[in-house]
């Protein structure tokens, strides 16, 4: 875990020089937990039109999706696992961090859901209009020689403004907007939800390689 905010081309620099290692076999796997400063990320399906207002730097990247907002009062956390050891399908492993997340925030009363149609995981919203949906993590990964890249995020307590620079996920519909834990008046610190994270990956996923460690730098 980084307790300073780490920016995002050292980050993937550092996961990536990491993710060839564990291919290679030379390092173990690592779930990497931090923080970014304000910025915007663009995925391989990334349209130019879905950058409305270039409010902060924007990086291009290797992961799958659209445009994202990272910032501080959001976790992200990096997952670099080995799929040649742990099963060799990417769907799978999308689906146990879509639950990884949902059991995350069901422990603190959130109750996350899946779409189909839709990355990430979202809440139901009917007090803010008919079939209204809030998205709270997103989810955009890469797989390099069968060694998961980039992860997840949850939004604790950042600040929502920021996300209107972007069309965030390629999603424009009004009735789908953003949320946070803090703005569903969950007053959860980033400490509380590293911690829940621990157990629910390690309920999930099993333990990371006893050289390494579970979500450790």
């Amino acid at each position: 875990m980084s307790a300073d905010l780490v920016g995002y081309a050292d980050a993937v620099a550092a996961m990536s020089a990491r993710a060839g290692a564990i291919a290679d076999g030379a390092a173990p796997e690592l779930v990497w937990l931090l923080e970014h400063p304000p910025l915007y990320t663009a995925g391989t399906s990334a349209r130019p039109e879905e950058l409305v207002e270039a409010r902060f730097p924007v990086h291009r990247t290797g992961r799958g999706g659209q445009f994202t907002y990272h910032g501080p009062g959001q976790r992200v956390a990096y997952v670099m696992l080995d799929l040649k050891r742990r099963g060799p399908d990417v769907r799978r492993f999308v689906v146990t961090l879509e639950e990884w997340i949902i059991r995350t925030l069901a422990a603190f009363g959130v109750r996350g859901e899946r779409r189909q149609d839709r990355i990430g995981v979202w809440l139901r919203r009917p007090e803010r209009g008919d079939g209204h949906e809030d998205k709270i993590a997103a989810i955009g990964i890469r797989v390099q020689r069968w060694v998961t890249l980039h992860g997840i995020a949850i939004n604790v307590a950042p600040e929502l403004a920021h996300f209107s620079g972007i069309v965030p996920c390629g999603v424009s519909d009004a009735r789908y907007g953003v949320t946070s834990l803090a703005d569903l008046g969950v007053h959860a610190t980033m400490a509380e939800v590293d911690a829940t994270l621990r157990r629910e990956f390690e309920a999930l996923f099993g333990s990371i390689d006893p050289r390494g460690g579970a979500l450790t730098p």
